[in-house]
């Protein structure tokens, strides 16, 4: 008791700090995460909007140069220049406006051009016909360099700047390019090899020690990067929201904590108040002939219903049962409850047996056996249709062991040995013990017909359990395979999910009634091995 008192305030401890150091953790990383999605964000829209704006300064001039060449006016002429010079006033973007003749500048917004200056070379060609030249120099006004944008005859000179003509944080750096990557222009002296390393991936995310974002679209790419580290300021600022949160989540699980242990710590006393107010029930896992598939009877398992309806599993309690000996009070539950729930049946099926477990303390005295007579006296119920099994955690003593089976067999019990293979002398005691069925653990069922290490111990078991003449029973059937090998190797008995889950006593009966149905009354051997 003492040793799962210790274990319990170590396991305590344990999801104490877990339950402290994860709440307050997660809120660092959601900060982080969050953080880190806002800013992505700002960078998509970022790159969005230099995407828009460098669309836009294309379309413009598209426009205007169409325009200009759809103009029917001798070219060169006042109307023409006039014509050309209104372009550059009506198109914001649009600086100087020139009109070319054999590929040679004839004239200009700022008027004719009589230098026989030759057209520049092109850098590339837009999807629709466009000759990009990115930087050009203005033959008639001198002034800085251009991008030259030519369609037809004419072609119109913008600013750089105007393809990342936006508002964008310093820290922000912008980047312009065609499909190909050449670089239209930038903001904010973008690196050259960082947006080429990027400019290939979808939407936004991080690249080493930078955030980036990339819109694309026909023939335009914009990129938007910004350095990690200016991240741990945003990081902070939704730390100071997200942190104390985390601590209240922390502090609300290591009270939790704290109350399940010092719940856990008194589990007797619960126990002893639902031995003493009769809280036990018994659900029953149907037992059926695997040849057949009818339902010959049902192990007796045994489940504390709190007052909330709520189950506390078997593992939960019974070991501490055992360990103070309220097992036995529980165990006297049990034989009432299947005497309450089941007598109908039982009178009306005599072929129907129920199986019992009997603990290690009831198996050194023997005391459930007059406990049994005296529930099953006057009830028509009949010692042959109560099973009993023990596991070999019971035959420690197994002197007393063999005298309460014998008494058990002399009244009209049937005795199996419960979860065999799973002791360490199961041998001794099939041979040394009055013993009728041997119940084959699941662990042994589960590798039944696949290679595994345990799997040539399963037909060992039920050779040897043949060669004694005893009833074989294979618990923790789950799949079809396992039920055919099983029957294959001449297996009596079987229970299972394959069959059956735990079932309450209504229900139970009702499964019992539809085997009946579907496979009929048992034969006569099934009538004598349940007597």
């Amino acid at each position: 008791m003492e040793m799962r008192r210790s274990r319990i305030i170590a396991t305590a401890i344990v999801l104490g700090l877990l339950g402290a150091a994860i709440p307050v953790a997660a809120m660092a990383y959601v900060s982080w995460a969050i953080a880190l999605n806002k800013e992505l964000a700002v960078l998509t829209r970022s790159a969005e909007q230099a995407y828009l704006r460098a669309s836009r300064t294309f379309d413009d001039a598209r426009k205007a140069l169409k325009a200009a060449d759809a103009a029917d006016l001798p070219r060169c002429s006042e109307e023409h220049i006039r014509r050309m010079r209104m372009m550059t006033v009506n198109t914001p973007s649009i600086e100087e406006v020139g009109y070319f003749e054999g590929g040679v500048l004839r004239c200009t917004s700022w008027g004719r051009s009589d230098e026989g200056i030759a057209k520049s070379h092109v850098d590339y060609v837009t999807p629709d016909g466009m000759e990009i030249t990115l930087r050009v120099q203005p033959a008639i006004s001198h002034g800085r360099r251009m991008t030259a944008m030519h369609f037809g005859s004419h072609n119109a000179l913008v600013v750089p700047s105007r393809f990342v003509d936006i508002l964008v944080d310093d820290a922000i750096s912008l980047a312009v390019l065609n499909e190909d990557g050449m670089l239209l222009d930038g903001l904010n002296g973008p690196d050259p090899a960082l947006v080429r390393s990027v400019l290939g991936q979808a939407g936004s995310g991080v690249a080493g020690n930078t955030m980036f974002a990339v819109s694309r679209g026909e023939s335009l790419v914009a990129v938007a990067t910004e350095p990690k580290a200016n991240l741990a300021a945003k990081v902070r600022s939704e730390q100071l929201l997200l942190l104390p949160i985390g601590a209240f989540i922390a502090a609300f699980v290591v009270g939790t904590i704290v109350w399940l242990s010092r719940k856990r710590l008194s589990p007797l006393a619960d126990l002893e108040v639902a031995v003493r107010k009769r809280e036990f029930i018994v659900h029953y896992q149907p037992i059926v002939e695997l040849k057949s598939g009818i339902c010959v009877g049902a192990e007796a398992l045994v489940r504390w219903q709190r007052p909330d309806g709520s189950l506390v599993r078997p593992d939960l309690f019974i070991p501490l049962a055992e360990e103070t000996g309220l097992i036995m009070p529980i165990t006297d539950q049990v034989v009432d409850a299947v005497i309450a729930d089941l007598k109908t049946m039982l009178l009306e099926d005599r072929t129907v047996h129920i199986a019992i477990n009997l603990c290690a303390a009831d198996m050194a005295s023997g005391r459930i056996l007059d406990v049994i007579d005296g529930r099953l006296r006057g009830t028509g119920i009949r010692h042959e249709q109560i099973w009993l099994e023990a596991t070999e955690r019971g035959f420690i003593d197994i002197e007393a062991a063999r005298t309460t089976l014998q008494i058990a067999r002399q009244r009209g019990h049937s005795v199996a040995i419960d979860d065999f293979g799973t002791g360490y002398s199961s041998l001794q005691y099939l041979q040394e013990l009055p013993l009728d069925a041997l119940k084959i653990d699941k662990s042994f069922v589960d590798t039944a017909g696949i290679e595994a290490a345990t799997s040539s111990v399963t037909p060992y078991i039920i050779g040897m359990a043949k060669e004694l003449r005893l009833f074989t029973v294979a618990e923790g059937i789950e799949t079809e395979r396992q039920a055919e090998y099983l029957k294959e190797h001449d297996v009596d008995f079987g229970q299972g999910w394959l069959f059956s889950k735990p079932l309450p006593a209504a229900e139970f009966i009702k499964f019992h009634r539809q085997s009946k149905a579907r496979h009929g009354s048992a034969p006569e051997r099934i009538r004598a091995s349940a007597a």
